[in-house]
């Protein structure tokens, strides 16, 4: 089980920003024709709309989760192939947003007399500094290409229209297909999570934190 004095902090962060992550999947579902998500009552931000319970306890007892995902009919949309990448990308998009927002007003209050507040609250710097760093996880995280992951969404609209069959098939295992690499990453001693996602979210966690 992961350490709970690390997991507690990474809670509001990770509620938040799933929240926002799906609820803006769903808004650009809907803006763009498929009104399945806001039918379904998952255009709110209301977090039970969207908290998995599987990914909940996941992040309890393994350190990462997820979300319930937002179904989208692509024969709703105008655009299908393009339609269906715009609002892949606006999931992490979002996120990115949510995490530039908290740094920023972070870095303001401390800047306009709030330092010394702040600093005897270790405990709200660490909440507040862990939103920020999960919210740049969560977009780096999915916008890695493979299916179910928003990535694989966004490759499908720029690769040949001829290679989609191929790669709609490998959807259907997708889940299990990321799993089965993490899991033979990890028997190989490679940290997908130290390899990938983190070379890529510390510069930008760097900039927004001004570390």
């Amino acid at each position: 089980m992961a350490n709970l004095s690390h997991i507690i902090p990474l809670l509001p962060g990770f509620i938040i920003g799933l929240t926002v992550h799906e609820f803006c999947h769903a808004w650009a579902a809907n803006r763009l024709g498929d009104s399945t998500a806001r039918d379904q009552g998952r255009m709110t931000l209301n977090p039970i709309a969207h908290l998995d319970l599987f990914g909940t306890l996941a992040l309890v007892l393994a350190g990462f989760g997820w979300a319930k995902p937002v179904p989208v009919d692509a024969s709703r949309l105008r655009s299908p192939r393009g339609d269906m990448a715009l609002i892949a990308i606006a999931g992490p998009f979002s996120n990115l947003v949510l995490a530039v927002l908290i740094a920023f007003g972070l870095r303001a209050f401390a800047a306009f007399g709030g330092g010394s507040l702040l600093l005897s609250s270790t405990v709200a710097v660490q909440v507040i500094v862990q939103a920020v760093w999960i919210n740049v996880v969560l977009a780096v995280f999915n916008l890695i290409p493979l299916p179910p992951l928003d990535g694989s969404r966004i490759l499908a609209a720029v690769i040949p229209e001829s290679w989609n069959r191929g790669y709609d098939q490998m959807e259907r295992f997708g889940p299990m297909i990321l799993i089965g690499l993490f899991v033979l990453a990890g028997a190989a001693g490679i940290s997908v999570f130290s390899r990938i996602i983190m070379p890529v979210a510390n510069p930008i966690l760097r900039f927004l934190l001004g570390l």
